[in-house]
């Protein structure tokens, strides 16, 4: 097993790697022609490249959880492949499903065992990589995620992913717009972000984190790695701005830069996850600032229709889009729709289906959505693997651009029924399960029918996480709980330190004196989340 040592020693290796591969990632320039292009070939290669990449990247790869399953299943690549042929990409991964061959948000993030036709899978950190790669330089996910589980920043992954944000910038009409960025340094995306924005030609002009490395509970090696990775591209040429901490309180900053810009263009771009943004359209309606003229282009958590209104209240436009950090973009938004929430599904380099799945707290099923990667240059191999979200998907023309491509799949009234999302972080829901279950009864007595964790959203639109302590539990303090809480995300490790910070910030977590709630049914459960959209149980399975 990796000593300590071993893994600083691999860490720092791969992080030179990507230092040096740099220089050239930056010098590279994609049209909205080639990124047309690239797309097209690849809706028109979909099932060519899904099978290569399961051939190389599960079939040819001993160590992945996906070869013991299919081999459970007796699948052969020979069976794959008659089945993409005669049924195509989406009913064979259906079929897979239905033999076992899937994995769960959970077991995918390392916290439950995978247990398929009464065999345990064992699976370690990497299991789910790509093979292909050597790895550059790895992070966490933006959420708590337990075991260690890795996000690959590789150059050749990031290169992947340009065609779609050239072509969302034009379809959108936001070439040339002067824009502010609100993203955090790693674990958060801003790096990676701020790297493509360049390459695609729409730098940032400001970029602002409200996670700074050190201070904060958070690693000081994610800073150092900005800070190298920013000084190594301003000396290839990127004029790259180098990161600012503005903490969550201090939306109006971001407010009145934006006034400034437009004043002097007309027109601005502030891009930040959901909770940010409307932090700066509450910003703009204290201080009287108008944002007509500027578009909020937000994503890490569901556009809820007060979140949108608090953020269009000065006259923004607010544009959403979906992405799965493994997976990345999985939707960009409408250009023709009004619902800030119909997303186009990007199957050029994802396939997904939908099946059943039951909401805890609300025992109701909804149409679950899993994905599967088909590019080789994906850096995780997903195959049915869950995100805990579901939504509506159909398939429509609507006379928008990315329709006209071919990417005619809609995603819309998107949720997460397994993870607690809010200020653009996730917390995966068993984490807090085994808080309210194990630490908090441990520490201050009780049982687990003493504590519950609700999800709601405030007046003003925001998430917020309401601790129900039952009265007959005596608190030393009555902010004891949520300290502990947090102490508990934070031994869990980077993701959980993102975690704590932004939601310490923004009070996402608040104590109540009052008995845990059972459901309708009668049955007590330790969470509770928002009300899933009725609309989610009527989508068509796919």
């Amino acid at each position: 097993m990796p000593t300590s040592r071993d893994r600083i020693g691999a860490e720092a290796w791969a992080f030179a790697r990507f230092i040096a591969g740099l220089p050239r990632f930056l010098r590279q320039r994609m049209s909205y022609e080639e990124a047309r292009g690239i797309l097209r070939q690849r809706l028109r290669e979909r099932e060519t490249n899904f099978l290569g990449s399961i051939e190389r990247g599960v079939f040819g790869n001993p160590r992945s959880p996906y070869r013991t399953m299919l081999d459970l299943a007796r699948c052969e690549f020979g069976d794959l492949v008659r089945s993409v042929r005669d049924h195509g990409i989406e009913e064979s991964l259906r079929a897979l499903r239905q033999s076992g061959v899937y994995v769960t948000f959970e077991e995918f993030k390392g916290r439950k065992p995978i247990v398929r036709g009464g065999r345990t899978i064992e699976v370690e950190a990497g299991d789910f990589d790509n093979p292909r790669f050597s790895e550059y330089f790895a992070v966490s996910t933006s959420g708590s995620s337990g075991a260690p589980r890795r996000v690959l920043m590789d150059l050749t992954s990031m290169s992947a992913r340009l065609p779609i944000k050239v072509l969302a910038a034009h379809y959108h009409e936001l070439v040339g717009t002067h824009w502010i960025r609100w993203a955090d340094i790693p674990p958060g995306i801003g790096l990676t972000a701020c790297l493509t924005d360049w390459v695609c030609g729409t730098p940032a002009e400001r970029w602002f984190t409200a996670v700074w490395g050190g201070g904060d509970g958070t690693s000081r090696r994610f800073r150092a790695a900005t800070t190298a990775s920013l000084a190594v591209a301003r000396f290839s040429g990127a004029r790259l701005p180098w990161p600012e901490y503005l903490p969550l309180d201090r939306a109006v900053e971001i407010a009145r830069l934006a006034e400034a810009l437009l004043r002097r263009h007309g027109r601005c771009q502030i891009r930040a996850s959901v909770s940010r943004l409307l932090r700066v359209g509450l910003a703009s309606q204290h201080e009287g600032i108008d944002l007509t003229g500027a578009v909020l282009h937000g994503g890490g958590e569901p556009p809820s229709p007060a979140k949108v209104a608090g953020i269009t209240s000065t006259g923004g436009r607010f544009l959403s889009s979906y992405h799965f950090v493994e997976a990345g973009a999985i939707g960009h938004g409408c250009t023709t729709s009004d619902d800030p929430n119909d997303q186009h599904f990007l199957k050029d380099h994802l396939a997904m289906i939908q099946t059943p799945r039951t909401v805890p707290g609300f025992e109701i099923e909804v149409p679950a959505l899993s994905f599967t990667t088909l590019l080789p240059t994906a850096t995780k191999m997903l195959l049915n693997v869950e995100s805990d979200d579901y939504a509506v998907v159909d398939t429509r023309s609507c006379g928008c651009p990315w329709g006209e491509l071919g990417l005619t799949d809609h995603i819309s009234d998107i949720r997460s029924f397994g993870k607690l999302t809010g200020e653009g972080v996730t917390l995966v829901g068993s984490d807090m399960e085994r808080i309210l279950e194990e630490i908090l009864p441990a520490r201050f007595g009780g049982s687990p029918l003493d504590y519950q964790l609700v999800e709601e959203e405030d007046q003003g639109g925001f998430t917020r996480l309401i601790l129900r302590v039952s009265p007959s539990i005596h608190l030393p303090d009555e902010g004891a709980p949520a300290e502990l809480v947090f102490q508990a995300l934070h031994a869990d490790g980077a993701g959980g330190d993102n975690c704590v910070s932004n939601w310490k910030q923004a009070g996402t977590i608040a104590i109540r004196r009052e008995a845990p709630r059972p459901t309708a049914r009668g049955k007590l459960l330790p969470l509770q989340l928002l009300n899933p959209a009725r609309r989610a149980t009527t989508g068509s399975e796919r």
